[in-house]
């Protein structure tokens, strides 16, 4: 009865953050419009968009490889995969063991670095500029990504997501200058990883500035949409991570109690909301700044996730 209970609520929650991706992008877009003094499209719009896409026929390039074909699905799983492996409105589900930070962080670069590769296989300019520019982002946001790691990891002395939350939920940790600095540097990482205001706009197509829609500009139909709901997932799962680090309350410990799971879910999806409402006016009241300024702004997130380690280790050693 007990496996019983723990695979379904691993299938909940693998199911829950697939259904919950797209909401989320939606919400954002819809607060976006309203703070614009605009009507905007609807919360559900994204969930329309990819039932079109997935009816549209596909188009290839006649000189597309096999690469092309696989890459959307490849970063699909991928991505679904490290999301569903963040505990959202329970830990020590069935799969928790295998939830660690290091493991999401090399899935997710995992799923970049496909999609770099589908970018420059057609062989197009846009194509080759995007990935150009993803792989130079990359070189900067991994590594503060890894610090970030680091900093969570030493305090809680694990990288398993369900034993860091535990801890964050302890009394012990108090208030850490350390953490403060792992959450900027991790916010940071997130807006380059997920391709929003200041780092890149989703919402434009010029070519000067894009750089993940450069990666995307000659797939369609299904394969359109399978990347979409990838780039949805992601968005979703830094989303999860920030709650599931630094604002773990709420969460059930245990998946035997039904109202413990409800508390947890009904938890989630405010924390999601608000994340999303921030995002919202952050990108609404910035504006996106110079594509080689972007190293400047991931070089700030690294040397937060240094300076919050070497804390960390000066503070043990007083």
């Amino acid at each position: 009865m007990a496996v019983m209970l723990n695979l379904l609520a691993q299938g909940g929650e693998m199911l829950l953050v697939l259904a919950l991706a797209p909401l989320l992008t939606g919400f954002v877009r819809k607060v976006k419009a309203r703070l614009l003094l605009r009507r905007g499209p609807p919360v559900l719009q994204p969930y329309r968009d990819l039932l079109r896409l997935v009816r549209k026929e596909v188009v290839l390039a006649d000189n597309a490889s096999w690469l092309f074909r696989s890459a959307p699905y490849l970063i699909f799983a991928a991505t679904w995969v490290a999301a569903s492996l963040v505990p959202t409105f329970a830990s020590g589900l069935m799969f928790s063991w295998s939830a660690d930070l290091i493991a999401i962080t090399a899935l997710l670069g995992s799923a970049r670095f496909f999609l770099a590769l589908a970018g420059m296989d057609v062989g197009t300019s846009f194509g080759g500029i995007g990935s150009s520019r993803e792989v130079m982002f990359a070189t900067l946001a991994e590594p503060a990504m890894i610090m970030m790691v680091f900093t969570v990891a030493l305090l809680a002395g694990s990288t398993q997501l369900s034993t860091v939350s535990g801890f964050m939920m302890s009394p012990e940790v108090g208030l850490r200058v350390s953490l403060g600095l792992a959450l900027v540097a991790l916010i940071i990482v997130a807006t380059a990883e997920n391709a929003r205001i200041p780092v890149d706009n989703p919402a434009t197509h010029l070519e000067l500035t894009m750089v993940h829609e450069a990666m995307i500009l000659e797939y369609s139909g299904r394969h359109l949409a399978v990347i979409e709901m990838a780039a949805h997932l992601k968005l979703l799962l830094y989303g999860s991570l920030i709650a599931c680090l630094f604002l773990p309350w709420g969460m059930a410990t245990t998946v035997d109690n039904p109202e413990a799971l409800a508390v947890g879910a009904a938890s989630y999806v405010a924390k999601l909301a608000g994340l999303g409402l921030l995002l919202a006016i952050f990108e609404t009241a910035i504006a996106k700044m110079r594509v080689f300024r972007v190293a400047e702004f991931l070089g700030i997130a690294l040397m937060l996730g240094l300076l919050a380690t070497l804390l960390l280790f000066m503070s043990r050693s007083l």
